[in-house]
């Protein structure tokens, strides 16, 4: 068993930066595909960004390609979210998920493990 817990969410004005980091219990971390998804109420959640283990691809949606950067240190079982250049449409809970198959996927349907997530309120 897995467990993710997100942290570094908050309130911004549009055009700062946010960072968002996701802790992972577990050894076997660094073999999971880790990935990014949002939330609105009321609305699908949404892929923002995956990562391969160990030190793999990233994918991003093209919502965010340019702006987000996703990180991983196995070391430390953590993935990080570095957002930049935040919009409002940004605004939404943000969770990390694990793939314990290694295959990043913009389907949430596709991971194992979910964290319960993190706002992010980007302010116009």
């Amino acid at each position: 068993q897995v467990q993710l817990v997100e942290s570094g969410g908050g309130l911004v004005q549009a055009g700062a930066s946010l960072s968002v980091s996701c802790a992972a219990s577990g050894r076997t971390f660094s073999s999971y595909a880790m990935s990014w998804f949002r939330q609105v109420p009321g609305k699908e959640r949404e892929f923002v960004a995956a990562i391969r283990a160990p030190f793999g691809s990233t994918y991003y949606a093209d919502s965010v390609k340019g702006r987000f950067t996703i990180s991983r240190d196995n070391a430390k079982n953590t993935v990080h979210l570095q957002m930049n250049s935040l919009k409002p449409e940004d605004t939404a809970v943000y969770y990390c998920a694990a793939d314990r198959n290694n295959r990043p996927s913009y389907r949430g349907s596709d991971y194992d493990y979910w964290g319960q997530g993190t706002q992010v309120t980007v302010s116009s």
